[in-house]
């Protein structure tokens, strides 16, 4: 069955906040209503015309473990407007667009605010279960005796020695490596230097700073406060950053051979992003202008020791599907997990042997225009909130195309645990 396309009306997201070593100044929640509220103020129809609210996040928090239904009702979509949440690591944000196009094209949907946020800022920090053990064991004491007992049992070194939620979320439970262990074994296998990486780093850095001078992140919508403070800019992205300034950081996963730093990894961020999607009937119900539509989807899965090069697993069968070649795609955005696991998307494309192998293609399918790919800067310099990175790629996607007076597009992104999603999106006209 051909997929039926499914048109993207408008788009938002927030400013991507870096986390600086405590808790941010919003909420996931509050970041996903502030993005929404300007979303949706500026349509033609209310947020009670909504059919659904579908939200991606990775870590939401224990008092919004639904954070879909949360923010639907906080964003005034009323009572009877279904509001629900996906999960699928990096991909949480994409998975919600999937899930919403699912429904449009299966008549169950008509008009979907769908997209993702994270505050990863707020990852909570956990008792291990030593101090949990002792908690249960204090409970159980009766006496006070047994209580001073058990109380004389606890060790500082346990109760100082919380177990980090963000490391634990970042590392993968199968194979137990972090994810940036993932991105140095996608170096050793390509042979990608450090200083590949960091070049890579400071570009992104470069684009980012030069699209934001130029107004190519019209997506951006403010943020405030409740101390009124304004933030109108992601606020990781460095005009200063150098091969030099970079070359200084050591590296983190793997601290004596190791090449992936800090420099040359995604930031840790906060941040949301939505999209409204539509059918046509829907269009032509509301008369409607979309930015453009999407035209294919993929999910993929991997080996997840290399789940960096989840792109070019799903992003080959959407070109192949479309009788297209790398050339072919006008823009692309793959999302910057680490600058040694988008090299590797690129170098894998290019290896026969690879292409041979995993792909099961005759040959090498070709070299990818990096002149073509993020040209607006990645999450090296823009930040990777986990749960909104796959709706912003999508969205910034079809602001540049339509800026370029482009065709078409795919967004592709890396998914923790050995996965990889992708979208083909098109302009109309």
């Amino acid at each position: 069955m051909a997929f039926q396309p499914v048109y993207v009306v408008d788009g938002a997201r927030t400013p991507f906040l870096k986390a600086r070593n405590a808790p941010g100044p919003f909420a996931a929640s509050d970041l996903a209503v502030q993005a929404g509220r300007s979303l949706l103020m500026r349509q033609k129809f209310a947020a009670t015309d909504l059919d659904e609210v579908i939200l991606g996040c990775a870590g939401p928090s224990p008092d919004e473990v639904n954070i879909g239904r949360v923010v639907a009702l906080r964003l005034g979509c009323g009572n009877k407007v279904p509001g629900w949440t996906v999960m699928r690591n990096c991909a949480s944000g994409m998975q919600a667009l999937d899930s919403a196009i699912s429904n449009i094209q299966a008549g169950r949907s008509e008009l979907v605010l769908a997209g993702g946020v994270d505050a990863l800022s707020r990852a909570p920090l956990l008792y291990s279960d030593a101090m949990v053990l002792w908690f249960a064991q204090m409970m159980q004491a009766r006496t006070l005796g047994a209580k001073l007992g058990q109380f004389a049992k606890l060790r500082p070194s346990v109760l100082l020695s919380p177990v980090i939620g963000l490391m634990k979320g970042l590392t993968d439970p199968v194979i137990g490596l972090l994810m940036g262990q993932t991105a140095e074994n996608l170096a050793w296998k390509f042979s990608i230097t450090r200083r590949q990486m960091d070049e890579f780093s400071v570009r992104s850095h470069q684009r980012a700073v030069a699209g934001r001078d130029a107004g190519h992140l019209g997506e951006i919508v403010p943020l405030v406060d409740a101390k009124g403070k304004v933030y109108l800019e992601d606020d990781g992205v460095r005009a200063d950053s150098s091969l030099e300034g970079l070359a200084k950081l050591k590296p983190f996963f793997d601290k004596k051979y190791g090449r992936v730093t800090p420099g040359n990894s995604s930031q840790i961020t906060d941040g949301a992003a939505w999209l409204i999607l539509a059918s046509e009937a829907a269009v032509n119900k509301w008369g409607l202008e979309p930015l453009g539509k999407i035209s294919d989807s993929q999910w993929a899965g991997l080996d997840p020791a290399q789940m960096g090069l989840g792109p070019v697993h799903a992003a080959t069968p959407i070109l192949q599907r479309n009788g297209l070649g790398l050339g072919d795609v006008d823009a692309w955005e793959i999302n910057e997990a680490f600058a040694a696991q988008v090299l590797g998307c690129v170098a894998a494309w290019e290896s026969d042997e690879y292409c041979r192998e995993q792909l099961d293609l005759p040959g090498a399918l070709g070299a990818l225009d990096q002149g073509r790919l993020n040209v607006d800067g990645g999450a090296v310099a823009l930040g990777h909130p986990v749960g909104a990175s796959g709706a912003r790629i999508v969205l910034h996607l079809l602001h540049v195309l339509r800026a370029c007076q482009a065709k078409r597009g795919i967004a592709s992104i890396c998914i923790g645990g050995g996965q990889g999603g992708a979208m083909l999106v098109e302009t109309l006209g």
